[in-house]
C-alpha cells in the first residue's frame, strides 16, 4: 500500500475520533481501530512513516496513537 494511502486512512480514522472530547479516549479509539482492522504490515509501515518526515502529515491524534501503540507485529 502506498504511503499516501496509509496516511490518508490514518487521518480519516483520527478525524472521526477527533469529536471525542476526552483526548485519551480518542487516542485509544484510533489505536484500537488500527489494531482491529489493519494488518500488522500496515501498522509497521505507518510506524515507520510516523518516525520519518512523512509523520508530519499525520493528524495529531494519529501521531499520538501510533507513537504509543507498541506494535511489535
Amino acid at each position: 500500500m502506498s504511503n499516501e494511502s496509509l496516511i490518508k486512512m490514518a487521518n480519516q480514522i483520527a478525524q472521526y475520533f477527533s469529536t471525542e472530547p476526552d483526548e485519551e479516549v480518542a487516542v485509544k479509539g484510533v489505536r484500537n481501530h488500527m489494531q482491529m482492522f489493519w494488518t500488522p504490515g500496515m501498522r509497521k509501515e505507518l510506524l515507520a512513516l510516523q518516525s520519518g518526515h512523512e509523520g508530519a502529515q499525520l493528524h495529531p491524534l494519529a501521531q499520538v496513537a501510533v507513537s504509543g501503540a507498541g506494535w511489535g507485529s
